[in-house]
């Protein structure tokens, strides 16, 4: 039995490729985006400059034109009447998975709407990476990507993801990778973390441990390079009384019956039902 299909000359139909590209090693690319990139009639770039390496380590000759933040709104426009008169146009950036922390949501969304079709090439992610080698649980996670640069919209951030019990997915600068690591410690309390740099590189570097330890280590040796920080979830504990008589209390105040409340507490905290439903009652007032 053959085990993988033969790659079949290829034969691109109109549309938009969203095609992913190495997130460092170049030879992560696919076959299938190689090829998909040279039969293109152009290939929409985060950074020309940064994409001219990737094209000449694999004699792509196709025509590159700029596609980013500053320009998206002006250039928009022309690239869907390009798409729409029947041309095959890739849509890649810098490195990884387009639209992932990167340009072309908006390009991806206009398209969609002009009743083009919009193909994915898949292929690397730096979050994806970084997740499968982190040893952190993966059935359920949360993808942050970068954190707000100022203080308090940052602190904001992070008080709203508190409550998500999933691993966290962040992206970072390293020069703000170590105040990013203490201000999460503080609003997410002393989880563990594994912090992955440079990924796919070859001075590709991972590190585990508790986000203040990190932290400081990372404040007495900045570090260089690109970075994805894993957060592992918060870890489980036996609920209290305390946690109990709290949670009901605002369920009740959210006009929940005591059977819901006390149905709510046992799901969210693993509490018993029975002793649920005998604080619920006590505290609504009832024998």
């Amino acid at each position: 039995m053959r085990l993988f299909m033969s790659i079949p000359p290829i034969s691109l139909k109109p549309g938009l490729y969203v095609t992913a590209t190495p997130i460092g090693n170049l030879g992560d690319i696919t076959f299938r985006a190689i090829e998909t990139m040279k039969h293109a009639a152009l290939i929409l770039c985060e950074d020309t400059r940064q994409t001219a390496k990737l094209c000449a380590a694999y004699e792509i000759k196709t025509p590159r034109a700029p596609y980013h933040d500053h320009n998206a709104a002006r250039v928009r426009p022309e690239i869907i009447k390009k798409l729409q008169e029947g041309a095959a146009v890739c849509l890649v950036s810098d490195a990884g998975t387009p639209l992932i922390s990167d340009p072309g949501y908006k390009l991806v969304r206009a398209a969609r709407d002009a009743g083009i079709d919009v193909i994915p090439i898949p292929g690397p992610s730096a979050a994806i990476t970084a997740l499968c080698v982190a040893g952190a649980p993966s059935d359920q996670f949360f993808f942050v990507g970068f954190l707000p640069v100022k203080n308090g919209a940052r602190e904001k951030a992070l008080g709203d993801l508190a409550t998500i019990h999933a691993t966290l997915i962040f992206y970072e600068t390293a020069p703000r990778l170590a105040a990013s690591l203490a201000a999460m410690a503080a609003a997410l309390g002393e989880r563990r973390v594994c912090v992955g740099r440079e990924l796919t590189k070859h001075f590709e570097e991972f590190r585990e441990g508790r986000l203040s330890d990190l932290a400081a280590d990372y404040e007495a040796a900045a570090p260089k390079g690109e970075v994805v920080v894993i957060v592992f979830p918060p870890e489980k504990r036996a609920a209290t009384s305390n946690d109990m008589a709290r949670f009901l209390k605002n369920a009740l105040a959210e006009e929940m019956s005591v059977k819901q409340a006390a149905h709510a507490a046992a799901a969210t905290l693993g509490v018993k039902r029975n002793d649920a439903y005998a604080m619920a009652l006590q505290l609504k007032g009832r024998k």
